[in-house]
């Protein structure tokens, strides 16, 4: 008799939580020490159901915009950044703002203003409603025109065909990106790119790392939230590479018996904004089904860490010196 093909999980890494979102989630934890509940959060922190109800659990208020603030009160701007609008409003009611915006959104953010001030186009891929496409759009939305998808790029129109630059949100499928450039370019030859690529580091590694699992993998599972651009990417990246199914889950709950029919291997990742605990669950639920053999497959190593916002940095050395006074 035949032996029966062991069944095992190939575990993606990098996977889950990159420099940028880390520094958010801690920001509001340190402001939630020094300052007591409630802080307040504009948006989500970052895309994640898991951590915005912990949060919320420890004393964070999530609140559309700065007008649910009460005036003078700690609000914390989530790490997908704000228009200066935003941050105007801010002021006019006296919040007490700790900006948590992605240290390589914020880069995105000065180029806008910089390319607006030079007078050019500036072609802004990314997905309509996004809150880093609100927030970096509202750099110069004169100037700014946003490209939704690849077929945005065949009809869009601009006032100078020859001074145009394009920008990108920092969570989008690589692959779809430069196909869109690359039919920009075709209707505007003198396109400018950006100084560096604007996709996120964090992006780009977990989709390398998805592309190297996927054609091995009868189903990748992709843990985050739906609202997780990066997260959704991931499951079309997979199925683009080669996996036979893949499916995004918040939970490990979410995970369906169907799902697993005649399955042998099973990758698994999870999106930028995903914490580790959520993954492990992930396994020890594989586990139980029979998928007790973990392989991890690496494509690259991870060091980068930001230092924590300003505010909070500046916070923290006040809280020290008055301890040692």
């Amino acid at each position: 008799m035949p032996a029966t093909p062991a069944k095992k999980v190939l575990l993606a890494a990098p996977r889950g939580y990159c420099a940028g979102v880390d520094r958010a989630v801690i920001a509001v934890e340190k402001a939630l020490e020094l300052h007591g509940s409630p802080i307040y959060v504009r948006k989500e922190i970052v895309h994640n159901k898991y951590v915005v109800e912990t949060l919320t659990e420890r004393g964070a208020i999530f609140v559309e915009d700065t007008d649910e603030v009460p005036e003078g009160a700690h609000v914390v701007f989530s790490a997908h950044g704000v228009s200066p609008a935003v941050r105007e409003a801010a002021t006019q009611r006296n919040l007490l703002t700790i900006d948590a915006t992605c240290p390589l959104v914020s880069k995105v953010h000065k180029e806008a203003v910089r390319f607006a001030r030079d007078e050019q186009t500036i072609l802004l891929i990314g997905h309509i409603g996004h809150e880093e496409v609100e927030g970096t759009a509202g750099e110069a939305p004169e100037h700014t025109i946003v490209v939704n998808s690849p077929e945005d790029a065949d009809t869009i129109e601009v006032p100078d065909p020859d001074n145009v630059v394009w920008l990108s949100q920092t969570t989008l499928s690589v692959d779809e990106t430069m196909e869109t450039v690359r039919r920009l370019r075709e209707r505007f030859p003198n396109l400018q790119d950006p100084p560096s690529d604007d996709i996120c580091y964090a992006t780009q590694n977990r989709q390398v790392a998805v592309k190297k699992i996927a054609p091995n993998a009868d189903l990748v599972i992709v843990v985050g939230s739906a609202n997780s651009s990066n997260s959704v990417r991931l499951v079309e990246v997979a199925l683009q590479g080669g996996a036979k199914s893949s499916y995004r889950i918040d939970r490990a709950a979410e995970l369906e018996d169907a799902w697993f029919d005649g399955v042998e291997s099973v990758g698994v990742t999870s999106g930028a904004s995903v914490p580790e605990i959520l993954v492990r669950d992930v396994l020890d639920a594989l586990a139980a089904r029979g998928y007790e053999t973990v392989e991890e497959v690496r494509t690259a190593t991870e060091d980068l860490m930001f230092s924590l916002p300003r505010e909070i940095r500046a916070d923290l050395k006040a809280k020290e010196a008055a301890t040692r006074a």
